[in-house]
């Protein structure tokens, strides 16, 4: 028998005089949602909102409805700058372009592609994985 029924709903670390770390990290998670139908979309195409269907920025969680939340990866652009596309293919729509130096935080990667978001509310969409710093 378990001496203390609510063991299981108590953080992992506590840290003398600090709140619990999810207030600190996440606070949008520790909310209740219920589902009122769909959600709304943008008008239009959106470069500029990391969402898409299987897949948000995690400052998105709560307001949009997706399988997965990311937390970025800040990237630097590599020397020879990077061609921004609205699809991981060479072929794809160019975006935009991200010059040397610049920042792009990635949330997903898969096929030689990243996709993400330039800066922390700039362009969203794909670059080789070539272009970017290790």
């Amino acid at each position: 028998m378990n001496p203390e029924p609510d063991a299981y709903k108590r953080p992992a670390f506590v840290f003398a005089g600090k709140p619990d770390v999810t207030d600190l990290i996440l606070p949008a998670l520790k909310a209740s949602y219920s589902l009122a139908g769909p959600a709304p979309r943008a008008e239009g195409p959106s470069h500029t909102r990391a969402v898409r269907g299987d897949l948000a920025h995690v400052r998105y969680a709560g307001q949009v409805f997706v399988s997965h939340y990311a937390v970025p990866t800040p990237r630097t652009v590599g020397a020879e700058g990077a061609t921004l596309r609205t699809a991981g293919r060479d072929d794809a729509e160019v975006i935009g372009t991200l010059a040397a130096g610049e920042t792009f935080n990635l949330l997903d990667k898969a096929g030689g592609w990243g996709w993400g978001q330039q800066g922390e509310d700039g362009l969203v969409g794909y670059l080789p994985l070539t272009a970017l710093e290790p």
